[in-house]
């Protein structure tokens, strides 16, 4: 009867080293799914406010005022503006082209 004692103290107190092991180990993986759930949140909340400030660096307005004042860029006029011809079209008839206006719809020539 000892002996068989003794075999199931054995038992119980592997089962219960076992449980302990188990459950730090499902603290231990608990705490650690909270920390990426948070790094997760944090990284979408970082995502979101950078979406909003693509958005904001991207208005026309801003991306005319960068192009005037960064690159010296100006708006294209009638004055400053060059045509070219195609290179398979004579140069003489690429000019003609751009002088002659194309009539107005609905008119007769």
């Amino acid at each position: 009867m000892t002996r068989l004692s003794v075999m199931l103290l054995m038992a119980v107190l592997a089962s219960a080293l076992y449980l302990v092991h188990v459950q730090y180990e499902s603290r231990r993986l608990f705490t650690e799914l909270e920390r990426a759930r948070n790094d997760a949140h944090r990284l979408e909340v970082e995502r979101d406010r950078l979406q909003v400030e693509k958005r904001a660096q991207a208005t026309p307005l801003r991306v005319e005022q960068l192009a005037r004042d960064k690159l010296k860029m100006q708006t294209a006029t009638p004055a400053i503006t060059q045509y070219v011809g195609y290179p398979n079209q004579p140069q003489a008839a690429a000019a003609a082209a751009v002088v002659a206006p194309a009539a107005p719809r609905g008119s007769a020539r």
